[in-house]
């Protein structure tokens, strides 16, 4: 099992910048895809940004990109989102999630796919 904690969100003015992190443990060498999943009040759950965990692949919302970067940190199993110029539409419950499969072309729309999922945390942009 791999259980996943988010940390890092809170509020930023718009245009700020913000750091994101998910660690990771358990049985962590099973992950394959590992990214961030968002959802605002009244809206469903969305992709954000997902990145293999041997390295290579990495996907964005065409919101997010330009903007967003994932990247990660092997060494601490943890998985980060830089958040720059952040608008107050991001404003949202920002979730890390996991599978054991590799990231795949389109996989931010199947969030299904993902078998582990952290609490959550809050991210204001106002």
């Amino acid at each position: 099992h791999v259980q996943l904690v988010e940390s890092g969100g809170g509020s930023v003015q718009a245009g700020g910048s913000l750091r994101l992190s998910c660690t990771a443990s358990g049985y962590t060498y099973s992950i394959g895809c590992m990214g961030w999943f968002r959802q605002a009040p009244g809206k469903e759950r969305e992709g954000v940004a997902v990145g293999s965990t041997g390295g290579g692949s990495t996907y964005y919302a065409d919101s997010v990109k330009g903007r967003f970067t994932i990247s990660q940190d092997n060494a601490k199993n943890t998985l980060y989102l830089q958040m720059n110029s952040p608008k107050p539409e991001d404003t949202a419950m920002y979730y890390c999630a996991a599978f054991g499969g590799d990231c795949y072309v389109g996989v931010l729309s199947y969030r299904a796919d993902f078998s582990y999922w952290g609490q959550g945390t809050q991210v204001t942009v106002s």
